[in-house]
């Protein structure tokens, strides 16, 4: 690994995402637009819904969608013969999946930033804690869905391959981060399941950030979360394949 190879191909496919309007569309505005639908929803509702349910979705937003976009277009470069061609030259597996990461962790916080900065200032979402820890554990949460997505990658053939992880890694996620019921309410086997999950660590940090001044607890959770986006990107440099078929 040589940090002017990750460099390079993190200049490579940020260029390729400023090109694709599309993409950059639905990583940088899809989670402000699900964000703002989410208070409409609850702003003519009695109590604090969306002082409950927000944080927990600014960890789950950036997730999916970093996932989603990173596993489709590393499945796309593999599938081109992309990959194949540059790992021909002087680059290693993890040259290529850093760059990846570094790239994709530079549109994630643009994202979580501009997330963070609606749901706090214009939103009117009561947080506790610092807002600047806010965006990193976001950045945090967005880097480990890049990190998975490239992993699973590894696995599909075709793009719809690669959506099809979804349901398999990341919904039961969703249901079992503490979100909707709070973790020590699940069922004994739910509750351990859910200690396992990177996304319940993620939910947490945010969660104690809007109860508590005290940032102790966020930064224990933050590790576990950075190191599962290790554990992520060794096992996607593991299992890289140079083509799809």
């Amino acid at each position: 690994m040589t940090p002017r190879t990750t460099a390079a191909i993190a200049a490579r496919v940020l260029t390729q995402l400023r090109r694709d309007h599309r993409t950059l569309a639905i990583m940088l505005v899809l989670p402000c637009l699900l964000i703002s639908l989410l208070w409409w929803m609850f702003d003519d509702l009695p109590g604090d819904n969306f002082d409950r349910l927000g944080p927990g979705l600014l960890a789950m937003f950036p997730f999916i969608v970093m996932f989603l976009v990173t596993s489709v277009t590393t499945l796309r470069e593999r599938s081109g013969g992309t990959l194949e061609r540059l790992l021909a030259m002087p680059m290693g597996k993890l040259d290529f999946l850093l760059g990846y990461a570094v790239a994709f962790g530079v549109v994630a916080a643009v994202q979580s930033a501009a997330a963070v900065a609606l749901s706090v200032g214009l939103l009117d979402l009561t947080i506790a804690g610092p807002v600047w820890l806010l965006t990193v554990v976001a950045v945090a949460d967005a880097v480990l869905g890049s990190a998975l997505g490239l992993f699973v990658s590894a696995f599909a053939r075709t793009e719809f391959q690669a959506v099809q992880f979804m349901p398999a890694l990341v919904i039961p996620q969703i249901l079992l981060c503490g979100l909707f019921v709070p973790r020590s309410a699940l069922p004994d086997v739910l509750e351990a399941v859910s200690d396992v999950l990177p996304l319940s660590y993620a939910v947490d940090a945010m969660q104690h950030l809007t109860r508590s001044t005290s940032t102790a607890e966020v930064w224990g959770d933050l590790a576990v979360v950075a190191g599962y986006a290790v554990a992520g990107l060794a096992l996607g440099a593991a299992t890289l394949r140079r083509r799809s078929a």
